[in-house]
């Protein structure tokens, strides 16, 4: 299994509107492609305006195939105007959890 960090850093007071379109729309699309959502946070102490999803894919390739399948919905590219100009920055990680860790073997995506 493999997770996927994805942060991004938003125009300064943006939080509010981003979680606001995303929650009417954007999250029903992404999880209707991408399945297994482990948590979607902001950021209260620490660097500010960040949002910060986390998905769990059983594999790379299971994740370049559900995220293919994300961009090449008319519903998404309709979806993404209402929060391009909110991102300032994004970033991107793939982890692999440890044998020990509390989401390691166990979850499936």
């Amino acid at each position: 299994m493999f997770v996927e960090i994805r942060t991004y850093r938003l125009k300064n007071g943006g939080i509010p509107e981003y979680l606001k379109v995303v929650g009417e729309t954007g999250i029903a699309i992404q999880k209707k492609h991408l399945g297994n959502l482990v948590g979607y946070f902001s950021s209260e102490i620490g660097p500010i305006n960040e949002i910060v999803h986390i998905w769990s894919f059983a594999s790379l390739d299971d994740r370049q195939a559900r995220r293919a399948r994300l961009a090449a919905d008319p519903d998404w590219q309709a979806f993404l105007p209402r929060i391009r100009d909110l991102i300032i920055t994004a970033d991107n990680k793939i982890m692999t959890p440890a044998a020990f860790s509390p989401i390691g073997g166990t979850m499936q995506a």
